[in-house]
């Protein structure tokens, strides 16, 4: 029985990380037919002028900048 279940089990986590391995790949393929996120045509919303277009989730941000810049 203990065989038959870690099969069971084993085969769950290949399926369940398969999935997760292909789901980018399923949204990048589905989204490419699509307009694309940002509307070139449309000005930017003022988060976006602030972080640039892609917030870069992969930094290491060491917080806030408490530096004044002066606008142009």
């Amino acid at each position: 029985m203990s065989r038959k279940r870690n099969a069971i089990v084993a085969t769950g986590l290949v399926a369940f990380v398969s999935a997760g391995l292909a789901f980018p790949f399923y949204m990048a393929s589905k989204s490419s037919s699509k307009a694309p996120v940002i509307d070139s045509s449309k000005a930017l919303p003022p988060q976006a002028t602030f972080r640039g277009p892609y917030i870069n989730t992969g930094s290491r941000d060491i917080g806030p900048d408490h530096k004044i810049y002066p606008k142009k």
